[in-house]
């Protein structure tokens, strides 16, 4: 009988405790805001690989979905889905493959009121996936979530980020910055955007 620590391969897979203690720390760290997070580091997307792939193919599988149950572990799956993709797989298509999974984590756990329990630095990954929805709604209502963590020292500066990344949804539609990636044309006005300062993010 499989455990929660063995895929179907019989490779270890990650319990949502140990992603939340490694992408949030523990103890006195926990709470805290990490510059690991939005940075590119090769070290970092490595360890990510190495330690929880497996972890991800089971997210992909649907064989996490009972981590949506509570709070914690629905973050804890949101960052497996939303956040480690991104890393391991960084500058290819397959760093988006289940953004429709981490999504659908998100809009579970604000339909049963899980952010509000949970510490600022927690509740920003719960709303991520919303910031990378290619939805002008879904960045509507990001950009709303991210303005009331604006008054937490750790978050005061999320929803601008959220205001950049709805305003490029508002102008063409998608994020230009993935069309290379995703086998998308771009048009001439996005190809010219593409070459300014903070278009990829």
């Amino acid at each position: 009988m499989m455990n929660e620590r063995d895929t179907a391969d019989g490779e270890p897979i990650a319990t949502a405790h140990e992603i939340l203690a490694f992408w949030f720390g523990e103890g006195d760290d926990h709470g805290k805001r990490r510059a690991a997070w939005f940075k590119k580091n090769a070290a970092f997307d490595d360890e990510i690989r190495q330690r929880f792939l497996p972890t991800l193919a089971e997210a992909y599988a649907g064989r996490l979905s009972h981590w949506k149950n509570n709070a914690h572990d629905c973050v804890a799956l949101i960052v497996v889905e939303d956040q480690f993709p991104r890393n391991m797989f960084r500058d290819s298509a397959r760093a988006f493959a289940t953004d429709a999974l981490a999504r659908e984590a998100t809009l579970h756990a604000l339909a049963n009121g899980f952010d509000q329990g949970l510490k600022p630095v927690e509740r920003q990954f719960i709303y991520l996936p919303l910031e990378h929805s290619e939805s002008l709604p879904d960045q509507q209502r990001c950009l709303t979530l991210m303005q009331q963590l604006a008054t937490y020292d750790e978050t005061n500066d999320l929803h601008l980020w959220a205001q950049k990344h709805l305003d490029i949804i508002s102008r063409f539609g998608r994020f230009p910055h993935r069309n290379a990636m995703l086998g998308r044309e771009s048009t001439a006005e996005e190809i010219e955007f593409l070459t300014q300062p903070g278009s990829g993010f």
